[in-house]
């Protein structure tokens, strides 16, 4: 403890932070589940889909942004503190007894390394786990809504690329009656007719597979010649996980050592290497975000003349956030569409804003 801590005033100002960290984290997460709420009550309201289904969804994303939770948290957790300390005039009382900048910064990058480690763990592995979760049950709700698009006396354009219309659909069973399809999806389209039809869905560890199960009809081929096939049972399948690449994770989805092992693959496409390496580069850099987090929150909780910074600190926090989430974004957007070096374009917000920080620190400290 004396190695981190060599007095008092550090191991004091360490344990002081944790518990603004813990509040950071549950505030900056409510104000996201708060938007995306407001955003998934559509599949509620018109989609029908179920409350714990949505519930669902919202414990990925959670999950999946926790890495950009972190550093936020840190940040509201320092200004906080350091905030708090400067307005009592602590921060001068510290100065006066001796304390270098460093011995008052040290405690803040102690718990920025804990918060670091604690934001690659999630970043590496967790948050992808949980974005994938959430496109399988954004893959498998598409799936079991394919029923929804089908309406009884009425012909069903768009469904699959195929035209669709049946006489009558038992509400209770799903079992449509006297069904005609126009599939187009051949070079040479198929016409079934059929006494009877059913939407079948069948779960496997890849997905959803959805087939539309005919019985006692015919299919009709125009070709050079006209074809005529009787079947007493015919499945059309509609949605096949292995065909669609289901199992093919997006570069977000993806751990950092499955990103890194793709990018040795031969013969990716451009668009891909640079999702990939964009994918790589920003996992580490919101990582060691907390420790310019960190150096930001102290150079700007013991400025001069902050009496009032501790009532601020969480405005200050979110003005910090937005600023360098904005220019994180452009910077992102420029190395997606090639117009910046991706690994330049990454790097350049934690560079910018380390430099504020040191020039902000050592100004304080004149």
């Amino acid at each position: 403890m004396k190695v981190l801590f060599p007095n008092k005033a550090s191991q004091y100002l360490f344990f002081e932070m944790w518990p603004s960290l813990i509040m950071g984290v549950l505030v900056f997460l409510f104000i996201m589940i708060m938007f995306q709420t407001i955003h998934y009550t559509e599949f509620v309201l018109i989609h029908g889909v179920s409350i714990f289904t949505v519930a669902q969804m919202l414990g990925f994303i959670c999950i999946s942004i926790l890495p950009a939770l972190f550093p936020m948290a840190l940040l509201f957790s320092v200004l906080m503190t350091y905030g708090r300390l400067s307005a009592d005039s602590e921060i001068v009382a510290l100065k006066a007894t001796g304390h270098s900048m460093w011995s008052i910064l040290t405690p803040a990058l102690i718990l920025a390394a804990v918060v670091a480690l604690l934001s690659a763990q999630t970043s590496f592995h967790i948050a992808p786990w949980g974005n994938r979760q959430f496109e399988i049950l954004i893959s498998q709700l598409e799936q079991t809504k394919a029923s929804a698009t089908i309406r009884e006396g009425t012909f069903s354009e768009g469904f699959f690329n195929m035209v669709v219309y049946t006489n009558e659909i038992d509400s209770k069973t799903g079992l449509m009656s006297k069904v005609f399809i126009y599939d187009e999806r051949e070079e040479l389209p198929l016409t079934v007719i059929a006494k009877h039809g059913q939407l079948i869905q069948e779960n496997n560890n890849l997905g959803n597979t959805v087939f539309l199960r005919l019985q006692d009809g015919n299919i009709h081929r125009q070709g050079v010649s006209h074809t005529k096939i009787n079947f007493g049972n015919f499945d059309i399948r509609l949605i096949d996980p292995a065909k669609e690449n289901l199992r093919a994770k997006t570069p977000q989805s993806m751990t950092i050592e499955e990103v890194s092992e793709k990018l040795k693959q031969p013969s990716l496409g451009i668009d891909l290497i640079r999702d990939l390496q964009v994918e790589f580069h920003k996992r580490w850099a919101i990582s060691l975000a907390c420790f310019i987090f960190a150096i930001v929150g102290v150079a700007l909780g013991t400025q001069a003349n902050s009496r009032h910074q501790k009532n601020n600190g969480f405005i200050l926090s979110l003005i910090v956030v937005i600023c360098y989430w904005a220019l994180y974004v452009t910077a992102e957007g420029s190395a997606r569409n090639g117009q910046t070096q991706v690994a330049l374009a990454i790097w350049a917000p934690n560079l910018i804003f380390l430099l504020f920080a040191i020039y902000r620190l050592y100004k304080n400290w004149d």
